[in-house]
């Protein structure tokens, strides 16, 4: 991780012709915000007096307590390559205070950030290598996205084939100008589907780098005459975009999850923090899957997962235990998805795999069978439950785990709860096009 300095990014600034800094957060929901300064501004900026109105950010305050602040995290500066290279534009992550100069308790950073603290002061680092998975489409002639495409390529195709292998490459190489260390690319199952994984880093890095994957991926896709989509099922009948979670912990600089001498090549710490994660799966669902559409990828036959299991290796499983050994063990979640809050997401596994291992929770038996395939009587005497069906369920599960309610705190959870709530009755209310056309015409 970078160690800048105010003189180093007043240099960097100068040196590059930096005109523009854009100050960013990410809402509750996952969703990117900015304030844009200019240069002659960096120094308001550097001595965190940079104001903005919370009560106009969803799920942040009311405007009787809406004077807010932006906190630059010097470490996050960054020069966006697509911009001009006169008059160049940067961008610097932001903590968020209220007037009193606390720490926002809605500021979904500060939530993962406390959730690293906790790991640390059990010795541990947390670590993340994310599998971000995305869809390509074409544009209308008014330049909206659509669900629409030419390319009919399938799981590590190339092109002629894969039509999105161009823009794919440019957004490999923008993300290597930035700093990221891309490990590869390569078109996924679906049609006009894509993934691009880079590099393990520390939790918040790697949810800082997410947030900024996502805003480079849709400029490129754009510049290319394409839309780029994180919505984790945007057509019937194709697999969904997942984004899984592989996790390790770090003690004195060495894997904690890995033990030669067991034959799955797990240490007994990796044990319980998949006990606790399985534990508190459903309760979780909510963060890692928080749309109404997340639910329309969770079923069967789509290659995502849909119950609650681990396997060393069975792709079937909510959880995987991926061959490599020594350093590289890891422990790897298949059901997130790219639209959730990755802040939240990280913070939430992270705790609930904490809490496997302070109160020793051992996973059960490890489900070497496609679960697919499994009947539900074999399923109930293997004591596999499922996960949750829909948003509104996930919500109920959400309510009812006091251990994930505490990581996100009283204020995230109101706020979250109740615009999801909202959200999923808004969905249930609404009359669909496949309502009109199964029953209008036979009653």
């Amino acid at each position: 991780m970078n160690q800048y300095t105010k003189t180093d990014i007043w240099r960097m600034v100068e040196e590059e012709d930096v005109e523009f800094i854009r100050l960013q957060f990410t809402d509750i929901f996952g969703m990117l915000k900015n304030v844009a300064i200019t240069a002659s501004q960096l120094e308001k900026a550097l001595l965190n007096e940079c104001m903005f109105d919370g009560s106009s950010i969803e799920g942040f305050v009311g405007i009787e307590q809406s004077d807010m602040y932006l906190h630059p995290d010097l470490n996050t500066f960054a020069i966006f390559p697509w911009r001009p290279q006169q008059g160049k534009v940067a961008r610097i992550i932001c903590d968020l205070y209220t007037a009193d100069g606390k720490p926002f308790c809605g500021d979904c950073r500060y939530v993962l950030k406390r959730a690293v603290e906790d790991a640390a002061s059990m010795g541990y680092r947390f670590d993340v290598g994310p599998e971000c998975e995305f869809f390509l489409f074409h544009q209308d002639e008014n330049g909206k996205p659509t669900t629409e495409s030419t390319d009919h390529a399938g799981y590590f195709d190339l092109g002629p084939i894969d039509f999105g292998e161009n823009a794919r490459r440019d957004m490999v190489l923008t993300l290597e100008d930035m700093g990221y260390e891309v490990e590869a690319s390569h078109h996924e199952a679906a049609p006009a589907q894509h993934e691009i994984d880079f590099h393990y880093d520390e939790a918040l890095a790697a949810a800082d780098n997410i947030m900024t994957f996502k805003l480079a991926v849709k400029t490129v896709a754009k510049r290319h005459g394409l839309f780029a989509s994180f919505l984790p099922k945007p057509r019937t009948g194709e697999n969904g975009s997942g984004m899984h979670v592989n996790m390790t912990l770090l003690k004195d600089g060495k894997n904690i999850f890995c033990d030669g001498t067991d034959r799955n090549g797990l240490s007994q710490e990796a044990y319980w923090f998949i006990g606790g994660i399985l534990r508190h799966i459903r309760g979780i669902a909510a963060i890692t899957n928080p749309l109404v559409n997340s639910y329309k990828r969770l079923v069967a036959g789509f290659e995502a997962p849909t119950h609650i299991a681990w396997s060393a290796g069975n792709r079937s499983s909510l959880i995987r235990i991926p061959s490599a050994r020594g350093n590289s063990k890891r422990v790897e979640l298949r059901n997130p998805d790219p639209a959730c809050n990755p802040y939240l997401t990280f913070a939430v596994c992270l705790e609930a795999g904490l809490d496997g291992i302070r109160h020793q929770i051992m996973p059960p038996a490890a489900v070497a069978e496609n679960v697919y395939a499994l009947k539900e009587q074999e399923q109930k005497q293997l004591g596999i439950k499922l996960l949750p069906a829909d948003l509104g369920e996930a919500l109920d599960e959400l309510e009812k785990d006091e251990l994930i309610k505490g990581v996100l705190g009283a204020h995230i959870t109101e706020k979250y709860i109740a615009a999801k709530r909202a959200e999923w009755a808004d969905y249930c209310s609404h009359v669909s096009n496949w309502e009109i056309e199964h029953y209008l015409y036979k009653i």
